[in-house]
């Protein structure tokens, strides 16, 4: 008699909505144990920190004394206003971009197809030098246009790709129709492709302002004093003297913020972008 391994001797009697419940529960578990012990970190005092799992003793002092820093309080809102801005003019390229690439076959449609297909393939870290010379040379270092072009670039470069897969999944008969009922290209395209493709649009437009704001390379090859970033700025608590560990846990939590109401505001729209 051939007896079963013990694993499988078990998956009846659990089933498989309790493995997969088995599963969520390790897997937020994982992802929530870092950011428990980030707040919890947050909120000791300083002398507390390299024991945040034992006493009783919080304090609000350290968020108090991240906001009082005017420089922190910029890089929130260069990063809030970077991130916002290079998801607008992102969408705008890559929504066109992505239907040329699915409706439209030719040399133009091959040419940019293939170029964006060269820049992707290239680790973005291997623009970082020359990116630099070239704001250098052009006098956008340090800038808002100098920080927001090579974001707008690595979108464009990922999103054509994601954008192009969505119209291959929309049904092009009912842009024929409006065509054949006097319709130009582009009119077809806003009253009936664009809006078929709102949700995903709304989807690449939440993944694409999380990148932004947590993007740290291009942040620290392309910016100085001017234009302070939070991913940035939060590195300044790394002195000589050591590490303040509960002001940068602080503005970590502070940074956490607005990409997790994005993330818990805007899942609805990611997953059923996703699904196109």
């Amino acid at each position: 008699m051939v007896r079963q391994p013990l694993l499988f001797g078990w998956m009846p009697l659990l089933g498989r909505r309790a493995l997969f419940a088995l599963a969520l529960f390790v897997i937020c578990f994982l992802f929530a144990f870092p950011v428990l012990w980030l707040i919890l970190t947050s909120l000791r005092p300083e002398s507390g920190v390299y024991y945040v799992h034992r006493g009783t003793e919080f304090t609000l002092a350290s968020f108090a004394e991240v906001l009082q820093e005017e420089r922190l309080v910029q890089a929130f809102v260069n990063s809030a206003l970077i991130s916002t801005l290079a998801t607008v003019f992102s969408l705008l390229v890559t929504v066109s971009s992505g239907y040329m690439l699915s409706r439209f076959k030719g040399p133009a449609s091959s040419t940019w197809f293939g170029t964006i297909y060269v820049f992707r393939c290239v680790p973005y870290i291997s623009w970082v030098i020359p990116l630099y010379f070239v704001a250098q040379s052009w006098g956008l270092y340090d800038t808002y246009l100098g920080l927001l072009l090579p974001h707008i670039a690595v979108h464009i470069c990922f999103f054509s790709w994601l954008m192009k897969g969505f119209f291959d999944g929309i049904d092009p008969s009912m842009e024929h129709a409006a065509l054949i009922d006097g319709c130009t290209r582009w009119g077809a395209f806003l009253r009936v492709a664009l809006p078929s493709a709102i949700p995903a649009i709304s989807a690449l437009g939440v993944l694409c302002w999380l990148f932004t704001w947590n993007e740290f390379l291009f942040a620290l090859i392309l910016t100085g004093n001017k234009v302070p970033m939070i991913t940035v700025v939060m590195a300044q608590f790394v002195t000589e003297m050591g590490l303040r560990w509960n002001l940068m846990a602080a503005t970590a939590v502070l940074a956490l913020v607005p990409a997790f109401l994005l993330a818990l505001f805007g899942q609805k729209y990611v997953i059923r972008g996703l699904r196109i």
